[in-house]
């Protein structure tokens, strides 16, 4: 990832595609473009990939729990 955006939020009542959503909307805002990529800690997730739209989230062991690194690819 070249540029991304690592947001933080524990809010046990919303589900993880709600939330993305969000951070998804931040990313555009401050960058000017659309992500396509969010990185997530791989207990969020219970399978290997997600999809939300067009953004992908992915598990990954080096993503604190509750945060969401989300950015472009490559």
């Amino acid at each position: 990832m070249k540029e991304g955006l690592l947001w933080f939020d524990d809010d046990p009542r919303r589900q993880i595609d709600e939330r993305v959503q969000q951070v998804a909307t931040r990313y555009r805002q401050r960058f000017g473009s659309a992500p396509d990529v969010c990185y997530v800690n791989a207990q969020m997730l219970d399978r290997d990939e997600m999809r939300v739209g067009d953004l992908r989230i992915l598990p990954a062991s080096t993503v604190r729990p509750h945060h969401f690194w989300i950015g472009r690819a490559g």
